[in-house]
């Protein structure tokens, strides 16, 4: 009798079976952002200060383009290739959650909450009568970061999870994971936009809060989206997550609806979460196994 024989997949299996089991909008933002670097690479176009985020261009010529243009660019391959390793497996989760049209309009919500935070804090930095710090406005970010920043915020809430792996050498609490991350980037890379990244944090808190829940629009939206027959091509193909048939996301998941009035929102909602953030003491066994019979049946386990 023969010996067994167990042989391992190569490389480019293995790749192939994790590509293939990207989803739509996910795997479609990688290639256009690697599409983008690599065509700018070909021609040798590298005049970033045309569709950079540029505050004070921003500001004084009203170049909203930027918003979006400035997401989509990077300067280098090491900066193209460790975005999108990073936003594979976030934006992967995410859709699957949410589904593709729905993720698609929250990558665009982003995109376009972190411009104005960014141009926010900039200007007050700038403008504040105790320091000028004149630099920000002027200072010129490219990079789909910010948004993997928010992203990163919002899967963390969802996923429930209590601790949070920095690069597999240490556990910190999964609340402080995305400051550890904005404090660590700033000391191990270089030439790394803070208030870019700081701005994607924000907006992540913001949605995750749900201080954009009267922005995000409701199910018949996406369902109105998913049934265009312009858009059957893509509804149809294997990687195609649908919004509708599960849980709905009309709203960030684990806050109240759009019938909370805002004034309840606010001060129950928004305390809650900020108390959140205060020590608690640790809770007895009993109670700990009520709140894993009660957890969201979207994670299971």
């Amino acid at each position: 009798m023969s010996p067994n024989i167990i042989t391992e997949a190569g490389v480019s299996t293995r790749l192939n079976q994790w590509w293939s089991s990207t989803p739509f909008i996910t795997s479609g933002v990688t290639i256009i952002c690697a599409a983008i670097y690599l065509v700018c690479l070909l021609v040798g176009y590298d005049s970033y200060a045309e569709i950079c985020f540029l505050p004070s261009a921003v500001a004084s010529h009203f170049q909203v383009y930027r918003f979006y243009t400035s997401v989509l660019f990077h300067g280098s391959l090491l900066h193209v290739l460790f975005n999108m390793l990073t936003f594979v497996p976030l934006g992967t989760e995410l859709e699957r959650i949410m589904g593709s049209v729905r993720l698609l309009f929250l990558m665009f919500l982003l995109a376009t909450t972190n411009a104005i935070f960014h141009l926010i804090v900039a200007f007050l930095v700038d403008y504040n009568p105790l320091y000028h710090v004149s630099y920000l406005v002027d200072e010129c970010s490219i990079g789909f970061s910010g948004v993997i920043f928010s992203m990163i915020v919002i899967e963390t809430s969802l996923s429930g999870v209590q601790y949070r792996s920095v690069f597999g050498l240490f556990n910190v609490p999964a609340k402080w994971y995305a400051w550890i991350l904005l404090i660590l980037f700033q000391f191990l890379a270089s030439n790394v936009s803070l208030l870019g990244h700081l701005s994607g944090i924000l907006s992540g808190f913001a949605y995750t809060y749900g201080l954009f829940n009267y922005l995000l629009p409701g199910p018949s939206f996406y369902s109105s989206i998913e049934g265009l027959s312009m858009l059957s091509v893509c509804v149809r193909r294997p990687g195609f997550i649908l919004c509708t048939g599960g849980t709905t996301y009309g709203q960030l998941p684990t806050h109240s609806n759009m019938s909370t009035p805002p004034s309840a929102l606010i001060n129950a909602n928004f305390l809650r979460n900020i108390s959140s953030w205060m020590p608690s003491r640790r809770t007895s066994t009993v109670q700990t196994s009520t709140n894993q019979e009660q957890e969201d049946p979207r994670f299971p386990g």
